[in-house]
């Protein structure tokens, strides 16, 4: 028994959606040992979930844009941080308890620093775009995933409803998030796009 085989099993638990139902002794009882086998490697659940949110969010992250482009790179870095997050609870969970700085969570937070730097974005500006994207997209994502599958309880919706649970779509996350990087781009003094300073007039 090693910590990976502990951390695969439990990979395959939180993917098919047993995160919540998972425990040390199901795990054990699931690889065929004893509880206190698992103890050898593990500090407790939540020890577990951070490794395994970890895994599963370094083959998650990344954006095919051009790095160039920072305004596409950097909102579908955001994207796919929403997706993984709504899609996983485990993720969600750990995201919500307490700062990630797991490997892969510390590689994506210096994969966008450097682009908003590479951008324009002085070191100040780059942290304080960084920290306003970043605890969007977290807030976001755990507002739509708190509403998947709601439904009025007479099955009857009205328009204002509606109208608020529109609010929570993966369509309204990228207006919202364009939102913010125009806040974003203005403030810093950067294009929306090249990351070269816009031309004033005149110039």
């Amino acid at each position: 028994m090693s910590r990976t085989q502990v951390v695969n099993a439990a990979i395959d638990v939180v993917s098919a959606g047993g995160y919540e139902q998972m425990t040390i002794r199901s795990l054990a009882a699931r690889l065929g040992v004893a509880p206190m086998s698992l103890y050898r490697h593990v500090r407790d659940k939540d020890d577990l979930l951070d490794e395994v949110v970890d895994r599963l969010l370094s083959h998650a992250w990344r954006p095919r844009a051009s790095r160039n482009n920072w305004r596409a790179w950097v909102g579908e870095a955001c994207e796919k941080l929403r997706a993984f997050l709504v899609a996983q609870p485990a993720a969600m969970h750990v995201f919500l308890t307490h700062p990630v700085v797991s490997p892969a969570a510390v590689e994506r937070m210096e994969a966008v620093m450097s682009v908003l730097r590479s951008a324009g974005f002085d070191e100040p500006s780059a942290k304080r775009a960084y920290a306003a994207i970043h605890t969007y997209t977290l807030g976001f994502s755990a507002l739509e995933a708190g509403r998947v599958g709601w439904a009025p309880a007479d099955g009857r919706v009205s328009a204002l409803a509606k109208q608020l649970a529109a609010y929570t779509t993966p369509r309204q996350f990228g207006e919202g998030l364009n939102y913010l990087l125009d806040g974003i781009a203005r403030s810093a003094g950067v294009a929306e796009a090249t990351g070269k300073p816009p031309r004033r007039k005149g110039s």
